[in-house]
């Protein structure tokens, strides 16, 4: 679940250029905030969304199987580039030591894994989809990047964070109470767990990259308590996504509205778009404090017409507490 390049006109510039783009702050939020709603054209944006009581219209559900026929149409792997910048936002990944182990939740092609396997040679990455065409898509494309070896290193599997629980064997019940290794039968546990492994121990890290604001807003705070579910004490979770009045959002027509700052592509797939107070208040409520919380805010140019872009994303670093 991942589509902020998508249209946005700087895929095409050199690598090095890309990294400082999308990790620079080139204008201020409360200035865009201050224009967007000053100008009438994007007050449907403003307005408040009824709720269910007052529209005739079903809450927008879950779109897995949109996304799936998303990543399909984008098979070829051309559609995103290799996230170098998210190792400048989150310099935690490169500079992990001691066999770190990462989730990424939502991995789409694996535009994200394949930067954190290149950085750091300790790194374990496990990546979870909803969609099987896009992970044996992922797995294609890492297992062929030059200079990455993923043997024992990466471990994608199947799963829609939205609707279902992970696995036991990323981190079962019995470690995660510090009772030591589980005895339970083992029931469709992994090739790479070895004999005695009850669970992987937990992940380190959990990165949520362009996939919170793809899921309904309601099932936002559950998905949030699942990640966090399988986060050692002490770990990050390491988020991006969607800011409001984000360029993408502005462009959205009013049918298109299915939620307060919730839209609806004509694929079927969401997006929602988060100001830092929502994170906030999001991943506080699952237990999380806060250690970084900011606006992204990124001016580029079209190369192929020239049209400037102002792009707003959220940044954010939690940690689940120790105790």
């Amino acid at each position: 679940m991942e589509v902020e390049e998508a249209g946005g006109g700087v895929e095409n510039a050199g690598k090095d250029e890309v990294e400082a783009e999308y990790h620079s702050h080139d204008f201020e939020w409360e200035d865009l905030r201050a224009e967007v709603e000053s100008d009438p054209a994007f007050s449907y944006h403003l307005s408040p969304f009824p709720g269910p009581a007052a529209s005739t219209a079903s809450p927008p559900q879950p779109s897995s199987e949109a996304w799936r026929s998303f990543h399909r149409r984008h098979a070829s792997g051309k559609f995103f580039k290799e996230r170098r910048y998210l190792l400048k936002e989150f310099p935690e990944l490169p500079n992990s030591k001691d066999c770190a182990k990462i989730l990424e939740v939502g991995c789409g092609n694996g535009s994200t894994a394949v930067s954190i396997l290149r950085s750091n040679e300790s790194i374990t990455v496990f990546v979870c989809d909803c969609s099987k065409d896009t992970l044996e898509k992922a797995n294609e494309i890492i297992s062929n990047t030059k200079g990455v070896d993923i043997k024992d290193r990466f471990h994608p599997f199947l799963m829609d964070v939205s609707k279902e629980f992970f696995p036991d064997w990323l981190f079962c019940n019995a470690c995660k109470s510090s009772h030591g290794n589980c005895h339970e039968m083992r029931k469709q546990l992994p090739d790479f767990l070895r004999e005695n492994q009850c669970c992987v121990g937990g992940m380190d890290f959990i990165t949520m990259i362009f996939t919170l604001s793809a899921i309904p807003f309601a099932i936002m705070p559950s998905t949030i308590e699942q990640c966090v579910s399988v986060l050692k004490p002490g770990g990050l979770l390491l988020f991006r996504d969607y800011g409001l009045y984000d360029m993408t959002m502005l462009r959205f027509l009013p049918h298109q509205r299915v939620g307060f700052w919730e839209y609806m592509r004509s694929d079927g797939t969401l997006s929602y778009f988060f100001t830092l107070d929502t994170v906030r208040e999001l991943f506080h409520a699952a237990g999380l404090i806060t250690l970084e919380l900011e606006y992204c805010c990124v001016r580029s140019v079209n190369r192929k017409n020239g049209k400037k872009m102002q792009r707003v994303w959220v940044h954010g670093k939690f940690m689940k507490p120790t105790s």
